[in-house]
């Protein structure tokens, strides 16, 4: 050190009421932000379609727009002037369900149950589950996200503040302590037609505790089905369940897991998040096997989804760890890349996705490429979905032949 250099005076010792101090400007901040980015109403609006915009989303030519409109038996939407109409979220939606119903959950199908994890930060997990949802929806499937993150990143991109809106009652902390046995209870619609939220807050950090402290009182008790369990009412009522988690290996992701029939994971091409998801994994299966140790292969998934996310096309680094990825993962590995790009930040910004942004207020052809990006990886989602929704129509046709089967033997057993 050079002799001459001054050491700086230490501040003033940092206690917990200057702790809670800085606590109550960031939330006025955040509450401040929050207000100037969604005044007057301080509520997020849900997008309103033109009559091109809703023929893409229908997949037909602007002309039988037309024509079904004057058929009468979809919504007309709004007239604006002798040429232009506009058309609501939920109007649109009515469209896309009525245009294509084979795409839509067979009834006697239960939803399927879509986790998005990530041992890290910063990776686009919940930018990703909240598209996903808003995705599907806009194919006219009927959603539920559940924010699962103590942070409440995803509740708030649905416009609601987690620390100021949000109670107990609103998240699973009332599965995770016994009170409830549905999440139904504890669902909350959202200003986007087709979703619905539980939502989540600090608050959720205390089930870090509950769920072992249970298990250490009842040792029947099945912490890691907690969450399942909770789900069984809600997969009656809803298409897709779509569950966002913090980015640690901890009990309510463990149990997000489990809960799961598929998993989605977004890791942007860098070392760190590569060496990171090979950890994430290991500590899962270490898990599992731990729980299941007579049947270590009892949890199974329909799918598991890699999807490079923040992907930098400038960055050469980005390419190399690009192929380690799918070196690692093979087919895990999506052929869909979301790209790194100011829209996204722009939308984050503003509490919202690419889903949120309206194409006149940014730069369509940045949109576009990074809405494309998202379309592709929805359309990807949507059909492994479907899978899923299959494989319970068969598990249910099987079930109903065998009890034939078995009718007709006692019946016949019957027969003098």
């Amino acid at each position: 050190m050079n002799k001459t250099q001054k050491i700086a005076p230490l501040r003033s010792e940092i206690g917990l009421e200057h702790l809670e101090a800085l606590t109550a400007s960031a939330h006025q901040v955040v509450a401040d932000v929050r207000s100037s980015m969604l005044a007057p109403e301080i509520r997020k609006k849900p997008p309103v379609f033109n009559s091109t915009q809703l023929a893409e989303l229908c997949h037909i030519d602007k002309s039988r727009v037309q024509y079904l409109i004057k058929k009468g038996e979809l919504p007309p939407g709004s007239q604006e002037d002798s040429t232009r109409r506009s058309w609501t979220l939920q109007e649109a939606r009515v469209w896309v369900r009525s245009l294509r119903p084979e795409a839509l959950k067979p009834s006697v199908s239960s939803a399927c149950v879509i986790t998005v994890a990530n041992f890290k930060g910063g990776v686009a997990k919940t930018t990703t589950a909240t598209a996903l949802a808003q995705g599907l929806s806009l194919r006219g499937h009927k959603v539920l996200v559940i924010d699962c993150d103590p942070q409440g990143s995803l509740t708030t991109l649905f416009g609601v503040l987690p620390d100021i809106e949000v109670e107990e009652e609103d998240t699973i902390f009332p599965l995770c302590t016994g009170e409830q046995t549905s999440i139904l209870p504890s669902v909350q619609s959202t200003y986007w037609d087709g979703i619905d939220l539980v939502a989540s807050a600090p608050l959720l950090f205390n089930a870090e505790f509950m769920l072992p402290l249970k298990q250490t009182r009842d040792s029947t008790f099945q912490f890691w089905r907690v969450l399942h369990n909770g789900l069984s009412e809600a997969s009656e009522v809803y298409d897709v369940i779509i569950i966002d988690t913090p980015p640690s290996l901890s009990y309510i992701t463990i149990n997000a897991l489990m809960a799961a029939d598929g998993v989605v994971m977004p890791l942007p091409p860098n070392t760190l998040d590569f060496a990171s998801s090979a950890q994430f994994w290991s500590l899962f299966t270490d898990t599992c096997n731990s729980l299941f140790q007579r049947n270590p292969d009892k949890k199974k998934f329909h799918f598991l989804d890699v999807v490079l996310s923040r992907v930098d096309r400038n960055d050469a680094v980005s390419a190399a760890v690009r192929q380690w990825i799918v070196k690692a993962y093979g087919e895990h590995v999506l052929p869909i890349e979301i790209p790194k790009t100011s829209i996204a930040a722009s939308a984050s910004a503003s509490f919202g996705t690419v889903y949120d942004l309206d194409a006149g207020s940014v730069q369509a052809k940045t949109l576009k490429r990074a809405r494309d990006a998202y379309e592709q990886l929805v359309d990807q989602i949507e059909l492994q979905v479907q899978g899923v929704w299959q494989a319970g129509v068969e598990v249910v046709n099987q079930f109903l032949a065998e009890r034939e089967v078995r009718q007709n033997v006692a019946g016949a057993g019957e027969i003098p």
